[in-house]
């Protein structure tokens, strides 16, 4: 098994809850906070742009109903970033947050890149996308990141995407996601070459742990927030911990 290049604590989303997800000011408390690699979602615009976003839709954490026309898709593969640029993502979660821009993964990189971070970029693309997806965002990161000591990691529930990532970016590691253990889920993961198994924390166990690494891949897990479950993913000898309380773990 290759030495494990990435901290084990892992910042959700930026800073978890702390502050609105995948945006800049979220990388930016989570980092106040000490940790050091950060969990986002990437996605496309319409005309190609890979910027950070969760869900299919945009109005939980933008104010796009409000700002576009009455009638106009929620989807936000459906609009161009110059659309998207225009959309307040902060004012959702607070007042503190209010105007803050939808970033591009190049912009996120960017920074990561200058401050010496580590990033986890989770491949979430819109139904019907998840092979473009997949080559767009790995091409992308593979050329920002050429000079960097650590490549992003790239993990996905979608295999899709992976093979996606794998065709246009093999150099960069890549890790499938599971919130179950469907059947057949390792044959998949050993055919794309995977470096990491990305669990729902609750699925680990030393049978399912034993499996992993004896395949030479790393376990990590999603999305641990509570002290109990830490301390025993830990004992399980797990390898990273994705959270949304930066500040209640300590990543150090």
């Amino acid at each position: 098994m290759q030495p494990w290049p990435y901290p084990r604590w892992v910042a959700h989303r930026g800073a978890g809850k702390l502050a609105p997800e995948n945006t800049l000011a979220a990388f930016r408390l989570g980092a106040q906070y000490g940790y050091r690699i950060f969990e986002c979602d990437a996605k496309l615009s319409a005309d190609g742009v890979p910027f950070l976003m969760h869900d299919t839709t945009l109005d939980r954490t933008t104010n796009a109903r409000k700002l576009f026309d009455a009638g106009a898709s929620m989807t936000g593969s459906d609009h161009s970033w110059s659309e998207l640029a225009s959309l307040d993502a902060g004012g959702w979660h607070s007042r503190t947050y209010a105007g803050e821009p939808l970033p591009t993964l190049a912009n996120i990189s960017r920074f990561c890149i200058a401050n010496g971070h580590f990033i986890n970029v989770e491949i979430k693309p819109t139904p019907g996308a998840e092979l473009k997806t997949g080559e767009v965002v790995a091409r992308q990161l593979a050329d920002q990141w050429k000079n960097a000591p650590t490549p992003p990691l790239l993990t996905s529930f979608r295999p899709e995407s992976l093979e996606g990532a794998l065709a246009s970016a093999k150099q960069l590691p890549r890790g499938l996601l599971l919130d179950t253990l469907w059947q057949g889920w390792m044959e998949k993961a050993v055919a794309l070459d995977c470096v990491a198994i990305v669990c729902n924390y609750a699925l680990w166990d030393d049978a399912t742990v034993a499996r992993v690494k004896g395949a030479g891949m790393r376990c990590l897990s999603y999305t641990v927030n509570d002290q109990w479950a830490a301390q025993r993913l830990i004992a399980l000898g797990t390898d990273g911990l994705i959270t949304d309380r930066v500040d209640l773990f300590s990543p150090v």
